[in-house]
């Protein structure tokens, strides 16, 4: 059984200036109805606050439409602000993207 799902690669800073954008971009990609939503975080150097507000608005607006969301390749310093703020525990996070492909195909 395949699943549909649709990534979206946020890359740079996700701060105050960027958080709008990233909000809007999870809005478009809804707009499709996947069942699963992948962040992928490879390309990210930093995330504040700003960044982690709007990744919780995206789940749960990726909730309330039925589908779930992952998060992969997260680097340290997000990493870091995922725990701190016990968020870690909410995301389900992947090494790799290829890492969650293969859980996401077997389940």
């Amino acid at each position: 059984m395949a699943v549909y799902f649709q990534v979206y690669e946020p890359c740079g800073i996700i701060d105050g200036t960027k958080s709008g954008k990233f909000r809007q971009e999870i809005q478009t990609i809804l707009q499709a109805n996947p069942k699963v939503v992948v962040i992928d975080f490879k390309n990210v150097s930093f995330m504040d606050s700003s960044g982690l507000g709007a990744l919780v608005l995206s789940l749960k607006s990726v909730r309330a439409e039925g589908a779930k969301l992952f998060l992969c390749s997260v680097n340290e310093q997000v990493m870091m602000l995922l725990e701190l703020t016990d968020m870690h525990k909410v995301f389900r996070i992947f090494e790799s993207r290829e890492e969650l492909e293969k859980s996401i195909m077997s389940a």
